[in-house]
């Protein structure tokens, strides 16, 4: 929590005046026990009307000015805790923002939600209930007993006992407490992670009936966070029985008391009042204390929560000053290598895994080439792709973007040069032309109608009433997958990067969209790198360079027709996808037609037959 006290800079006044407030208004309630005495002794058992009307204006007056300390000191206290969590969840979520995917990866999505939400509601909670009462409380407590030794000492000293014995089950409850609202948070991370899973996958959970296993899912972890909350419900409500039968012990015992020594005429009856209304005031505040105490743990086990986010260092490191680029060819030109990309023997592995996702990757991209990227589902396409705009750090070699490793440009440089299409289309709630404009503030509609075209957007954009400036939904929930894709393809494409990465982007595509979106990307001047990453042969088969992937090892590279001459993987791929142009197919058809006209059976060679490719007639 001391961490997180430096966010209250500024509010210091206020965080000084909302306990003063409190506790002024703690001293005018410490004064009307001895009013309410003042009446009974001289104005009720001296019958002086005159007296009684001028302490009860006095109550009043202590009325009021109570209240409006009160109303001033809540002012205060809510200002300064809205400030707390305003700027202690801007700078979570900045610092999110500053990780790497690797450390994102480890966190995961649910509890960085309730980090920023829950929790720092509950530290909001609990730094207005501890300016508003975590001295207040205490303060009515020892001035109750302080003021009750003014009154009668022998009488005063139930107070002496009772407080530290109260103090002791308070504390000890508060230690066993803590620990245990650590886990409740904990719990309510997975209840999170599991309701965002579910609310984003629900058609996919419809789509295969799961949703009763889904229910079952959620309810066992519900139920988990449903039993620790109960039972650190029924530890904390605790405090309020046992604050009540010590505090009740107490009174019964200072009545007796007051009993005896107003028969003995060392008190008032009066004085019995004011030290039963302070031992009142004591039970009223030690309940408030007791929930204040509640609440604070919980405030404290959600703070150390958020500041174990804040904690956590990016492990990437960005040079302040920007790379010495290659000198340029010759005076007044831009560097030669401007957009080439170089991995230079590259070993990556993901965090916590067992094994690397790529293996010694080595490859030159020249300026204005086309790369293709192909293999076969989990061979490391999208791995590969995301150490370019260094969203991970290689674990051994280099990746060099115009011939300077990536790890030497500032933060933010490196990515200004690359444009991303993602596999997963993801468009934020707004307007068509607000999402297109990402990565260019600055670009006009020509460029974007253009960027448009290129990416077979136009009619769908014309199609939506507004054009432009169409609305679109959250996630682009009123768009159909082929219409998000192709509206994040021409995104990219307006950035004008020196890089362009489509990831997949046209898994979505019919193929005669698909062919027309290579077409139009293949007529584009040759003013960026791009590397086409595909499962489908057709797609990237008209690459400058095609790498095959295989199991997070380079298979093969090369233009297509080195890769059918050279690469098997590759082979397979392609005739896969393209059965009639399989040599071997069209053997055994053949053989199967002259079969089939009764030429007899057709003799297979050794080769042929070694490689089980043997057709019986």
């Amino acid at each position: 929590m001391k961490k997180l006290l430096k966010y209250l800079k500024g509010y210091e006044k206020e965080t000084i005046l909302a306990p003063s407030f409190k506790l002024l208004e703690a001293f005018f309630d410490l004064l009307v026990p001895l009013v309410v005495a003042a009446v009974i002794n001289r104005g009720i058992t001296g019958g002086n009307r005159a007296d009684i009307f001028r302490y009860v204006l006095i109550l009043i007056l202590l009325a009021g000015v109570g209240l409006a300390s009160s109303i001033t000191a809540q002012f205060f206290s809510a200002k300064a805790a809205v400030a707390l969590a305003t700027r202690l969840r801007q700078t979570v979520f900045d610092h999110i923002e500053s990780l790497s995917y690797s450390q994102l990866d480890r966190l995961g999505t649910g509890t960085l939600i309730t980090r920023l939400t829950s929790d720092i509601n509950q530290v909001q909670n609990g730094c207005n209930m501890t300016l508003r009462l975590l001295l207040r409380s205490p303060f009515i407590v020892f001035g109750s007993m302080i003021m009750a030794f003014t009154i009668d000492v022998p009488s005063a000293l139930v107070f002496a006992v009772a407080i530290p014995i109260l103090s002791v089950v308070v504390f000890g409850i508060m230690l066993v407490s803590i620990p245990l609202f650590r886990k409740v948070q904990a719990r309510l991370d997975a209840v999170t992670s599991l309701t965002r899973e579910n609310l984003t996958g629900v058609r996919v959970i419809r789509a295969f009936s799961k949703e009763t296993e889904e229910v079952l899912d959620f309810d066992e972890k519900n139920d988990a966070l449903t039993k620790i909350n109960e039972f650190v419900g029924r530890i904390s409500a605790l405090l309020n029985p046992a604050t009540y039968v010590l505090i009740n012990l107490a009174t019964i015992v200072l009545i007796r008391r007051g009993a005896l020594r107003v028969s003995l005429g060392s008190m008032q009856q009066g004085d019995v009042v004011a030290l039963y209304n302070y031992m009142a005031q004591m039970i009223v505040e030690l309940v408030k204390l007791a929930s204040l105490i509640i609440t604070i743990n919980r405030a404290l086990a959600c703070a150390d929560r958020v500041a174990g986010v804040l904690d956590i260092a990016p492990d990437m490191e960005y040079p302040d000053a920007a790379p010495d680029l290659p000198a340029p060819a010759s005076a007044g030109n831009e560097p030669e290598s401007k957009g080439s990309v170089i991995f230079d023997h590259v070993t990556f592995t993901y965090g916590g895994a067992a094994e690397p996702a790529l293996t010694d990757i080595s490859f030159e991209a020249g300026p204005g080439d086309t790369i293709g990227v192909i293999g076969g589902t989990g061979s490391g396409k999208t791995s590969l792709i995301n150490l370019i705009p260094r969203f991970y750090d290689a674990a051994e070699g280099a990746v060099l973007i115009d011939a300077v490793n990536v790890r030497n440009y500032p933060k933010g440089a490196l990515i200004k040069k690359v444009g991303l299409v993602p596999q997963k289309a993801v468009l934020t709630a707004g307007t068509i032309r607000d999402n297109l404009r990402w990565g260019n503030e600055n670009a006009d509609d020509e460029a974007l109608w253009s960027a448009l075209r290129t990416a077979q957007a136009e009619e769908v954009v014309k199609g939506k009433p507004g054009g432009l400036d169409a609305v679109i939904k959250q996630n682009g929930k009123n768009l159909s997958g082929g219409q998000r894709q192709r509206l994040t393809i021409a995104r990219a494409l307006v950035k004008e990067p020196e890089i362009l990465i489509l990831d997949d982007s046209a898994s979505a595509l019919d193929f005669a969209t698909d062919a027309n979106l290579r077409k139009a990307l293949a007529d584009r001047p040759k003013t960026c790198t791009t590397f086409l990453v595909s499962q489908r042969a057709s797609t990237v088969m008209q690459a400058d360079q095609i790498l095959v992937l295989e199991d997070g090892v380079l298979a093969g590279k090369g233009t297509h027709a080195e890769l059918m001459q050279s690469c098997g993987v590759y082979q397979e791929i392609y005739y896969s996808q393209f059965p009639d142009e399989n040599p071997d197919n069209k053997k055994n058809f053949s053989r199967t037609t002259a079969a089939a006209a009764g030429n007899g059976p057709v003799e297979t060679s050794a080769a042929e037959t070694a490689n089980g490719k043997e057709v019986l007639a």
